[in-house]
């Protein structure tokens, strides 16, 4: 019996360009485990947004890893996701601060304005929407990061003119 180790909703469709380009991201990195989480971070720039199944695949092979342990990572970091996603990813910061300061009201705000629910994307495939840990930046909470820019000390009417700037 097969292993099935990525989501049946991963693509496994990458083109070949994309697979080269992630060849050439991994290939300096063979038997580098510690450069894992760079080389994974930089693919997914390259791969849509994702590490699909051919993805994790190339990566483990010219890391000469297993592609358990690529998948491990993959899985384990809220950062990468073996499901496309969108261009821009809103991730909500859902700790203890960021609530009691009122992150759920942000929250329901950003699924207003993108008429999408946490853990959609936008049918343009321009935004997906997430909660995730502890941002790290409490003394501004509730907070959002969009990739990599973060925002602090929202409010349900600071959601509008955060989504307008993209």
């Amino acid at each position: 019996m097969e292993v099935q180790l990525m989501s049946e909703k991963a693509c496994n469709c990458s083109a070949p360009a994309v697979l080269a380009r992630v060849a050439a991201i991994a290939a300096p990195h063979k038997g580098r485990e510690d450069m894992l989480i760079q080389v994974l971070r930089e693919a997914q720039n390259v791969a849509g947004n994702a590490i699909a199944r051919d993805v994790a695949a190339v990566i483990a092979k010219e890391m000469d890893l297993p592609l358990v342990k690529v998948y491990g990572v993959v899985t384990f970091y809220a950062m990468f996701s073996t499901e496309a996603r969108g261009r821009y990813i809103i991730r909500m910061c859902k700790s203890a601060p960021c609530q009691v300061k009122g992150a759920e009201e942000v929250l329901k705000a950003f699924e207003k304005e993108l008429k999408i629910s946490c853990g959609e994307t936008t049918a343009d495939g321009k935004f997906s929407l997430e909660t995730c840990e502890c941002l790290g930046i409490c003394d501004v909470s509730p907070a959002v990061m969009i990739n990599e820019e973060i925002y602090g000390n929202l409010t349900p009417a600071s959601v509008k003119g955060i989504i307008a700037k993209y």
